[in-house]
């Protein structure tokens, strides 16, 4: 059972299990050390044939499965002892097979669902850090007040330096 459909005509199932070590070689030494980092979420994957007349609606339910990226329910006799409850779908393999309308091959990767856990005392929006950004937005702010003024206080500067990088222009093509 997958979200609450019933997976037809399911003719193999299997299991893959890996354990996350980091091998460390330390200078000058012979050997290594291993650290354990745990185990990657198990992996399930299940081939099956969907011939009802309902084939076409399973096959479109599992697709929209795969496209929201929402973990669902599974429930299946052989990850009993791997004690998965919750999967997303992986990777969805679908095709038509020959010799009888709304016949579909599948093959399902279902990856484990591991509740991401919230790290314990960590505030998501420091005060102090708030508080730090504000003041450097009013001071900004501040700041955009006389921004109109400067720009035009500008304008009369514009005709004596143009005159200066005239001068200097012809300054340059008189020399040798």
């Amino acid at each position: 059972m997958l979200a609450g459909t019933e997976l037809p005509q399911v003719q193999e199932i299997g299991t893959s299990d890996r354990r996350a070590l980091a091998e460390h070689k330390p200078v000058g030494k012979d050997g290594s050390l291993l650290q354990n980092l745990g185990r990657a979420p198990t992996t399930v994957t299940v081939i099956g044939v969907a011939t009802d007349p309902k084939a076409l609606e399973l096959v479109e339910t599992l697709k929209k499965n795969l496209r929201t990226g929402v973990a669902v329910p599974f429930v299946a006799d052989i990850t009993t002892d791997c004690a998965i409850d919750t999967v997303l779908i992986d990777d969805l393999r679908v095709r038509q097979l020959a010799g009888r309308p709304g016949r579909f091959g599948y093959v399902l990767t279902l990856r484990e669902f591991i509740e991401p856990v919230e790290p314990a005392g960590v505030d998501p929006l420091d005060a102090d850090i708030l508080g730090d950004a504000t003041d450097l937005l009013d001071g900004v702010l501040d700041g955009l007040d006389i921004a109109l003024p400067f720009a035009t206080g500008l304008e009369r500067f514009v005709d004596p330096l143009t005159e200066l990088l005239g001068r200097l222009t012809k300054f340059k093509a008189d020399l040798p």
